[in-house]
């Protein structure tokens, strides 16, 4: 797919998008399941100009239009918080701006902001997402 892309930007098109197959009858041998489109994606992004790299997009059937589908690289988020994944899987945490009228839920209460009471030892070896999202670790990336 590579390949393709680049071609077509050699030649001065620019590869807009990628469809999923329609659900039209007489065609179900083409289609591929959409797990397969993220996969191309994912074989694009990062590893070649932004440019050539198309918007998978799925045309829904009732007239429901063309919905953009791409690899989840925001995985989740808290107050001041925000844990990604990269291309090549890495998970990292980006820190929210300190002074900031943030958004915030009717409640506003403590528990939006993740501070946790720690009363034993065991409790405070968090690990993976949780551990990214806790504001009294420094670990900003999981590497595996």
């Amino acid at each position: 797919m590579k390949e393709l892309v680049h071609q077509r930007v050699k030649n001065r098109i620019r590869p807009y998008y990628l469809y999923q197959c329609d659900l039209s009858e007489g065609i179900s041998h083409f289609r591929t399941p959409i797990s397969k489109g993220i996969e191309i994606m994912e074989s694009l992004i990062g590893h070649t100009s932004g440019f050539a790299v198309p918007r998978y997009v799925v045309d829904t059937p009732g007239g429901g239009g063309k919905i953009p589908v791409s690899p989840n690289y925001l995985l989740t988020w808290s107050v001041n918080k925000v844990v990604l994944r990269n291309y090549e899987g890495i998970i990292c945490t980006y820190q929210e701006p300190a002074h900031y009228d943030r958004i915030r839920c009717d409640e506003n209460c403590d528990a939006c902001k993740l501070q946790l009471d720690i009363k034993h030892a065991d409790e405070s070896k968090v690990v993976g997402v949780a551990r990214l999202l806790a504001d009294y670790d420094e670990t900003t990336t999981l590497i595996q």
